[in-house]
């Protein structure tokens, strides 16, 4: 009985963290690091809302003898990394312009308490998309982070609402 329960309880949380996610990560590499079974993984991502661009993202994925050996069962380090480049002709959806910009991706990092987030920001002075990826926690944040910049000057860009001012 318990073992049911706690199985709908995972099915549950993941369901409900694939509805806060709309944009598919494609795994797309994965390194082992230790003899553990602990390796890294990298995943592809598209912005939603920026045709042409494509981020990488890397993060640790734990394996379960690691798990087992060191306690904290549900939760992986919110260590990773980003790259995000030009792939394909640029077309700019309606993006928020604001300082604090727009979560583009999240993948949980825990069962529950941790998502690594990559964060979209446009720098109009530099004319330059920013892509910042961060962990957010439940009771506590991280200062762990990376960035990485596209910039847009000199590119054929396709804006749908113009160009901002």
């Amino acid at each position: 009985m318990l073992r049911r329960i706690r199985a709908l309880l995972v099915a549950g949380l993941t369901v409900s963290a694939a509805a806060v996610s709309p944009v598919h990560a494609e795994t797309v590499g994965q390194v082992g690091v230790d003899w553990l079974g602990n390796d890294i993984k990298i995943d592809a991502v598209s912005d939603p809302k920026v045709t042409g661009v494509t981020c990488h993202v890397t993060y640790f994925d734990r394996s379960v003898i690691d798990r087992l050996k060191n306690g904290n069962w549900f939760e992986d380090p919110s260590n990773n990394s980003i790259a995000c480049r030009q792939t394909g002709p640029i077309a700019i959806d309606d993006i928020d312009l604001s300082k604090e910009g727009e979560e583009v991706f999240r993948s949980g990092l825990s069962l529950i308490w941790k998502n690594l987030l990559v964060t979209r920001i446009y720098d109009k002075a530099n004319d330059t998309l920013i892509y910042l990826a961060h962990s957010r926690q439940l009771t506590d944040g991280s200062a762990k982070m990376s960035i990485t910049t596209v910039p847009l000057y000199g590119q054929s860009v396709t804006w749908k609402n113009g160009r901002p001012e």
